[in-house]
């Protein structure tokens, strides 16, 4: 496997990954997300994705829900804390007319005032339904914990008080600050020639320029761990425990990569469904994650249970995280996590929608993607007292958040 890369006079960067399917996946990955939003612009690029399909100087919202659709094709996309995703999924020969849609919606859109007062109710609802499930609404509560008043602790659905003050001409602002080519990535997955790629781009992209505007982000300072309890009107106890941990550039990131995945990945052999739901019978799913920043990062821990039981469920979570501190894993074990993660990113590498939303984010940050290959000797060299190092930097007890709703 090997990859195209290019960049356009206008700044914009491409990346093609060619492939034989006929199917092709390809958008645009924005340097734009929640934390570059000002206080005063809360919600604001999750709304920007919403408008992006209700107009442009040259469609109606129906024109762009059709455009693709019409020949089978998909158009989606998605906000996150630091990238906004636009793309769409479609037969090869199709991929002109992706180009040209993709470029019309993300550099023309026009953010009619009628349609963004209809959007954000569609919000509203959207932050009135996360408030109905807590099972999801303790992940966003549980990263503002850590990160508290910076831009990384905000919301991305945003306030409703604040989503009912927004003029189109407050979207366009933020557009405008932020959707530049030089700012963007192409990302291309499918059976293309990159004579095609780079040719049909610069057709649909004439006319941009390349202005720069450098991108400003604060890092979030370290807080002291803390514990807060939440009183919930639920059946069930809600628990995350967690602490700050790496960045995307950091190389312990890896280590942490594998640990996680032993501690409570998708495995049903991880650590902490054995102690918590085969052993003992305590909840029905517990596990753990890590989420990695171009500046910080986070590992958490979230279980459910009844909540006579969430006491005892924290208390052999604690003894897990003692356990990989204090021990190194065996050589037979440290194979046998190296064997189960390297087969889970293979499984995981059959999807190619996801493997090409994974290759626009990564080349956005990076400016390379890293092959199979590469994976697999980053996670075959990694020795057990990487896994124990990372284990006392990230799980030490004393830098250990607990949310527990109950």
């Amino acid at each position: 496997m090997s990859y195209f890369q290019y960049t356009l006079p206008n700044g914009l960067r491409i990346i093609l990954e060619p492939t034989d399917s006929k199917v092709a996946y390809c958008g645009y990955a924005i340097n734009a997300g929640t934390r570059d939003e000002s206080e005063a612009e809360s919600g604001m690029a999750h709304l920007v994705e919403h408008l992006l399909f209700k107009g442009t100087k040259h469609r109606k919202a129906w024109h762009i829900l059709n455009r693709m659709e019409n020949v089978g094709g998909d158009l989606n996309a998605y906000t996150n804390k630091e990238e906004t995703i636009v793309y769409s999924a479609f037969l090869v020969e199709h991929f002109s007319r992706a180009v040209e849609l993709l470029t019309d919606i993300v550099f023309y859109s026009t953010y009619p005032e009628e349609e963004l007062h209809k959007e954000v109710e569609v919000i509203i609802e959207e932050i009135l339904s996360y408030r109905d499930s807590p099972s999801e609404l303790i992940f966003d509560e549980f990263e503002t914990m850590l990160f508290q008043e910076h831009p990384l602790g905000r919301d991305i659905l945003g306030d409703e008080k604040q989503l009912k003050k927004y003029v189109s001409q407050r979207v366009l602002a933020f557009t405008n600050r932020y959707y530049r080519p030089n700012n963007m990535v192409f990302f291309v997955r499918g059976k293309l020639t990159s004579k095609r790629v780079v040719s049909v781009l610069e057709r649909f992209t004439d006319g941009l320029t390349q202005e720069i505007i450098p991108l400003h982000r604060d890092k979030p300072l370290l807080l002291p761990a803390y514990t807060k309890v939440v009183r919930k009107d639920t059946h069930q106890s809600h628990v995350m425990i967690g602490s700050r941990s790496y960045n995307y550039f950091d190389q312990k990131r890896d280590a942490l990569y594998l640990l996680n995945n032993v501690l409570g990945g998708p495995g049903m052999n991880s650590k902490l469904n054995i102690a918590l739901r085969e052993k003992h019978g305590l909840v029905y799913s517990v596990e753990s994650n890590m989420t990695s920043y171009t500046d910080a990062g986070l590992f958490s821990i979230y279980f459910g249970a009844d909540v006579k039981d969430s006491d005892k469920c924290i208390d052999l979570i604690r003894k897990e995280l003692k356990d990989l501190r204090e021990n190194r894993l065996s050589s037979l074990k440290l194979s046998m996590a190296k064997k189960q993660l390297i087969g889970q990113i293979g499984v995981a590498s059959d999807s190619s929608e996801s493997l090409a939303l994974g290759m626009g984010k990564t080349y956005l940050h990076f400016n390379k993607c890293d092959t199979f290959e590469t994976i697999y000797k980053k996670i075959t060299s990694l020795t057990s007292v990487d896994l124990l190092s990372v284990a006392n930097e990230v799980l030490d007890e004393d830098k250990l958040f607990y949310l527990i709703y109950k």
